[in-house]
């Protein structure tokens, strides 16, 4: 089964406990993520997620999704199962090169037929949403 990847990486002129803290304060990614929005769960292994997903020119949606991995100050991960044949896995990453300079990543995994099909069809409209959400959780850690 192949996968497809859209992935944004941006420096951050912050440490990466801030970052972190932005992150997993999941009840107030509204305040600097314009597209995933009402987000509610438990940041632990297995721990449920959901949030309102509304990407530029797409259709809102609600997620329901499981936190696959966490490491803290380095990565949050959960999957989601979108139906047959269609997965992705979503996620933040943080790279502390020096002590308040991090690269901060954030993409998302396509996986299945359906899942490429999807991907192939709604790229440019994820990756800039996902630009813009790099770019806001940059204004928000550096504040």
């Amino acid at each position: 089964m192949d996968t497809t990847r859209i992935e944004k990486r941006i420096g951050v002129r912050a440490p990466s406990d801030r970052i972190w803290e932005i992150i997993t304060d999941l009840e107030n990614w509204h305040s600097w993520n314009p597209y995933e929005t009402g987000v509610t769960g438990t940041v632990a292994f297995g721990g449920g997620i959901s949030l309102t997903e509304a990407l530029p020119g797409m259709a809102e949606r609600q997620v329901q999704a499981r936190i696959g991995d966490w490491q803290p100050l380095a990565q949050l991960v959960w999957a989601e199962k979108r139906g047959f044949m269609f997965n992705t896995i979503r996620y933040y990453e943080i790279e502390e090169l020096e002590r308040g300079n991090c690269i901060v990543s954030n993409g998302v995994i396509f996986s299945g037929l359906r899942g490429e099909l999807f991907h192939d069809k709604h790229r440019s409209k994820i990756r800039q949403a996902y630009e813009e959400i790099a770019e806001a959780l940059r204004r928000a850690a550096e504040s």
